[in-house]
């Protein structure tokens, strides 16, 4: 899945009020960001590289599975899958705010 069909899927399942209620950031290095813009309503989903309360360093590829379950947040986070900075309360919500995107 490239970078903008993620961002698609992700547009699609996050609605107009996700409950995120702050800004979320994954940063896919070289291939680019997603944003999920919790904070604006309705709720945007963008890849333009802003200023986020939540940084995930994450692949593309682990994003994919996060995004299909195949991959559980926590789990990432403890293996190094995934990285995460500044507001952990934002990381904590990932799980119910992606459900089955």
């Amino acid at each position: 899945m490239d970078l903008s069909t993620l961002t698609e899927t992700l547009r699609s399942h996050l609605g107009e009020d996700s409950g995120l209620d702050a800004v979320l950031k994954f940063d896919c290095g070289a291939e680019g960001v997603v944003v999920l813009d919790g904070v604006s309503r309705p709720n945007r989903v963008v890849n333009d590289d802003v200023e986020a309360d939540c940084t995930v360093v994450i692949s593309r590829t682990d994003l994919v599975a996060l995004m299909t379950g195949k991959l559980n947040p926590m789990t990432g986070y403890m293996t190094g899958r995934l990285r995460v900075s500044g507001n952990l309360k934002v990381a904590m919500k990932l799980q119910s705010v992606l459900g089955g995107a």
